[in-house]
């Protein structure tokens, strides 16, 4: 029998809560809110999935419900929220976000360790979460599956035929970081979910596009909800409940006509230029028997006041009420200001079928369609444009008719033949709500998803895209770690000038440790020379490596190193390398190393050990040099790194990441840039061969200094602390 599913989907942008969406609030709260939302809820009543986690931002905003500062919000029992804090607490457009997302990932990480709830599955929506789930698949080795929602490629290319330069819109919307995104999630990812069969096309755009493998897999709606026009609630709560709602849905329409008894045209979306209200306009404001014959109903959005909105959806919506102007639609326009998404949008398609009217749909372009699909459920025919998703649910369905959404006499000659002919309203009204239980229900949506997650799952390593994963062995990072051993490598490990009669046992140790046991190595050699160690020496992999003098953390397995973006961001912070570069030029008695012991996080010198001078140094440095750590080392280095980069901040970030206890943890080292990882409560192993900044180091309850050299000293530490006998 196959193992139940445990799904964690993540969606970092916009507002997500268990009741109350608050769709329309803005460009982040659409479709994808709604679709994320609805997805999530029906996963988790799958009977071969056993849990699925909702992966958000944490806000904690006073503009905002403080629902949204819920660590972790339980929906029902296979499903809940998660929200990870990162870039501080106030809400943030999804553009602003890019430069935190190592942070999310952290925290994620953090999270899933701390409550124990590995995934055996993740699935990311749109380019932000894709770049998350690539970063936790690549650690915990663990594969992922990914809808885009929306392209960047198309949208950095609308904004450039509209006249914006590539700098301005890259200050806004962050397209480089996006677009590399969405190169690397096609190719990373296990497949790609779109709407249609036309969608996989706009990815041709995309370099990656032949590394990415796709299904398409049409969303679903809540059947419960979108219920045909003449469907009566049995439950008499409920049933009192939407003929209140009913009765405010008409009132908010019918205040702006004066004959709320005639059909009714009905457009509901964002105010986006996209979606080409505008035209619907135009076509219903030239056409006086279209005037007699129906009212014009659009709900564009959520408004309080226009002029304090975002500047794009302003535009638009004072060109809607221009338009009303133009064509004197007082009396036969209503754009109602607000209605409740969650609980009204189906009733407002139920009180147009009732009204005998057509659900009109003018997008430029349609990923899919969402809002044809959930007229069409209610029994409302659709005027639908024919570019994109549409297309394909029209044939499929028979609920309505395409037309081009530029062309107005045909959307007219559509509204018309719908409008005036019983038998075409009929015939499309009943199909539409017997075909979409049929083909287009969450319950069908999330059947096809699951059967594809497990065929997936259960396609040997070899499949199409396992060997993009670094094969960490994940039970090791999963697992309640007693010791983690931390040792520094040049005069701690090996000792080249010693016989290390040591290193044979410790690495049997090593080699031979339980998984209660974590191994790490902390040096001042960047990747390649540890690398170089581990196989020169045949040392056992270690879980970790902290090198370059702690600017860089990597997790291993046989042949990738996988290096922790979450730390490099964490050093970033007010680190001004080339500032501190053009500073120290002045010094004499420094020389930079080779360009391959540089990073971006460690400018590496050598020094001469007569002249040195830390005063100097300080002195030059001006008042920048609190952020700074200069680290001198065996009489001959001497590197300045961030002053949050150490070995010992390396490991406690380590630690608080893995849910190790600082106080499991041992550190061995032989210099004065080991001292750093002996604070606090780890204990400390000093080698007998230890540097003179070392020498007037004894022996205490949590610092052990050890009589034999290397290798062998670390021995008779571990023995001191009992953790080998």
């Amino acid at each position: 029998m196959m193992k139940k599913l445990r799904i964690s989907l993540i969606n970092i942008h916009g507002l997500l809560k268990g009741s109350g969406l608050e769709i329309g609030r803005d460009a982040d709260n659409g479709g994808q809110t709604k679709y994320i939302y609805e997805l999530a809820e029906f996963l988790s009543q799958h009977e071969d999935v056993e849990h699925v986690h909702l992966f958000t931002r944490l806000i904690d905003d006073p503009a905002l419900s403080p629902e949204y500062a819920v660590p972790i919000e339980n929906i029902n029992d296979k499903l809940d929220i998660r929200r990870i804090p990162f870039l501080g607490k106030k809400y943030k457009a999804k553009e602003q976000l890019w430069e935190g997302l190592d942070t999310f990932v952290n925290g994620a990480m953090q999270h899933i360790k701390q409550h124990n709830i590995f995934p055996d599955w993740i699935h990311s929506h749109y380019a932000d979460a894709g770049y998350a789930a690539a970063e936790l698949s690549a650690v915990l080795n663990i594969p992922f599956a990914h809808t885009g929602h929306s392209l960047g490629f198309y949208k950095k290319k609308k904004l450039i035929e509209s006249g914006e330069t590539e700098e301005e819109l890259e200050k806004k919307y962050k397209f480089k970081a996006r677009i590399a995104a969405e190169e690397r999630t096609l190719e990373l990812a296990e497949f790609i979910v779109t709407s249609t069969e036309q969608e996989i096309e706009t990815y041709k755009a995309y370099k990656n596009f032949e590394l990415g493998k796709y299904h398409a897999i049409s969303p679903g709606i809540d059947t419960r909800k979108f219920v045909p026009y003449y469907y009566q609630e049995n439950d008499s709560d409920k049933h009192m409940e939407e003929a209140q709602r009913k009765y405010w849905v008409a009132e908010s329409i019918s205040k702006f006509l004066t004959n709320p008894h005639k059909p009714i045209i009905l457009a509901l979306s964002r105010p986006d230029r996209h979606k080409n209200l505008n035209t619907l306009i135009e076509v219903y404001g030239k056409d006086k028997e279209l005037q007699s014959i129906a009212n014009l109903v659009i709900f564009a959005g959520i408004r309080k006041d226009i002029a304090k909105m975002p500047e794009s959806e302003k535009n638009v919506l004072t060109d809607l009420l221009l338009l009303m102007d133009k064509y004197d639609l007082y009396g036969k326009m209503a754009i109602p200001k607000k209605h409740d998404v969650e609980n009204e949008v189906s009733i407002i398609y139920r009180y147009a079928a009732e009204k005998r009217g057509v659900f009109v749909n003018l997008a430029l372009h349609e990923n899919f369609g969402l809002t044809v699909i959930e007229s069409a459920s209610s029994g409302l025919p659709v005027v639908v444009t024919k570019n994109g998703g549409p297309s394909e649910i029209i044939p499929v369905c028979q609920n309505g008719e395409l037309v081009n959404p530029q062309e107005e006499s045909q959307i007219k000659k559509a509204l018309r033949n719908i409008l005036t002919d019983e038998n075409k309203w009929k015939y499309y009204s009943n199909n539409g709500a017997i075909n979409i239980q049929k083909h287009y229900s969450w319950i069908s949506h999330v059947n096809h998803y699951v059967d594809i997650i497990n065929e997936n799952l259960s396609v040997s390593s070899t499949g199409i895209k396992k060997q993009h994963y670094p094969n960490i062995n994940i039970d090791r990072l999963k697992r309640k770690i007693d010791h983690l051993l931390v040792s520094d490598i040049d005069g701690t490990l090996i000792e080249p000038k010693l016989a290390n009669p040591g290193l044979k046992e410790l690495k049997a140790h090593l080699t031979n440790r339980t998984d209660k046991m974590a191994f790490a190595m902390a040096s001042g050699r960047n990747l390649e020379l540890v690398k170089k160690v581990i196989d020169e020496e045949e040392f056992p992999l270690p879980d970790f490596i902290i090198c370059s003098v702690g600017t860089e953390i990597y997790y291993t397995n046989g042949k990738d190193y996988i290096l922790d973006k979450g730390w490099a961001k964490f050093l970033s912070g007010r680190w001004k390398r080339d500032e501190i570069v053009n500073t120290l030029k002045g010094i004499k008695w420094i020389k930079l190393q080779e360009e391959e012991a540089q990073n971006p996080f460690k400018i590496s010198y050598y020094y001469d050990k007569e002249h040195y001078n830390h005063d100097e140094l300080i002195q030059i440095l001006g008042t920048g040099w609190y952020k700074v750590n200069i680290i001198p080392s065996h009489g001959q280095f001497l590197d300045f790194i961030p002053k949050r980069a150490s070995k010992g901040n390396a490991i406690k970030f380590l630690c608080r990441k893995w849910s190790i206890p600082l106080g499991n943890v041992i550190a061995a080292g032989d210099s004065g840039n080991d001292v750093d990882m002996f604070r606090g409560p780890v204990k400390g192993i000093i080698v007998g061969n230890r540097s003179s900044e070392l020498a007037d180091y004894e022996t205490t309850k949590n610092i052990y200094v050890a009589k034999n050299s290397a290798s062998e000293g670390i021995l008779e530490g571990l023995k001191h602390y009992k953790v080998i006998k």
